[in-house]
């Protein structure tokens, strides 16, 4: 009887050391987890302890295009239309290529203009491009307006093509002219060289034959 009753009291320490000195994991705040072994518990780390790492957080990627084009269709109210189109090789200078059918033989003033509001026509697409608040003159001249590319020239069937290559009107950045308008006018213009009192401001080119708003374009 003495012995059942020394074996029964070495169980209950045993069991009592084991529940109070468990080496599996340090004592935390977590909720325990109580194992398939009598008297022993374990305790694991609580779900809320867990975060992503930065690299797991995605990110929007930028993607930006070397090069840039724009296209604009010019029609008016005669019978002269026209495709002009832009392209610009990252920040460098901007290729600008036009084609214009319908025109009287001979040299008419082409220029880009502020808006691109054409509700009353060409009339509304407002002065000349002049972002640095210059007088009118030859796309050459330093003292210019940004939109001065001076003038096409139509052949015997009223043809005119040209292509020219100028750095004030960008694709990108504030002074981006997409979104503004090209103009083809009715007279020559003289770069600003006429002596006209309106020469300096429009070089007396006359009336707007035609117009077309500045839009991106995909890359061919």
């Amino acid at each position: 009887m003495q012995a059942l009753l020394t074996a029964a009291m070495a169980a209950q320490t045993v069991l009592f050391t084991a529940a109070h000195a468990s080496p599996l994991l340090p004592p935390s705040s977590a909720r325990p987890f109580h194992s398939a072994f009598v008297g022993q518990s374990i305790r694991l780390p609580s779900t809320a302890s867990f975060k992503l790492p930065m690299a797991a957080v995605s990110k929007p990627l930028t993607v930006v295009a070397a090069s840039k084009k724009a296209v604009a269709v010019l029609k008016g109210n005669s019978q002269v239309e026209g495709v002009v189109t832009l392209v610009q090789e990252d920040d460098g200078p901007t290729t600008v290529k036009v084609r214009v059918t319908g025109l009287t033989p001979g040299l008419h003033g082409f220029h880009l203009h502020e808006y691109g509001d054409t509700t009353n026509g060409c009339i509304s697409t407002g002065a000349h491009f002049n972002p640095n608040n210059m007088t009118h003159g030859a796309p050459e001249d330093e003292v210019r307006h940004a939109g001065d590319l001076g003038n096409i020239v139509a052949n015997s069937e009223g043809v005119a093509e040209a292509t020219m290559v100028d750095n004030q009107i960008p694709l990108s950045g504030p002074n981006s002219v997409v979104g503004r308008a090209f103009v083809v006018h009715e007279l020559e213009d003289d770069l600003g060289k006429g002596g006209h009192e309106l020469s300096l401001t429009t070089g007396n080119a006359g009336g707007r034959l035609a117009c077309g708003v500045v839009g991106l374009t995909p890359l061919e």
